[in-house]
């Protein structure tokens, strides 16, 4: 039987870094939108989708 995964058994050196950058994603995902939408490069396009993806996963709570 697999356990699920609850992020508050993690252990506190874990868990803080993890909670800060969960709180600092949404918003640098925003500026770099807005850099994309201004002055579009590939480099720029692949972090944003990196930073969409990460933000995903930290508001579904996949890591």
């Amino acid at each position: 039987m697999k356990r699920r995964y609850n992020p508050h058994y993690l252990p506190e050196w874990i868990r803080k870094p993890r909670f800060y950058c969960k709180a600092i994603c949404i918003p640098i995902t925003c500026f770099q939108l807005v850099r994309v939408l201004i002055v579009p490069t590939t480099g720029d396009f692949l972090l944003l989708l990196f930073l969409v993806a990460l933000s995903f996963m930290f508001y579904h709570d996949v890591i």
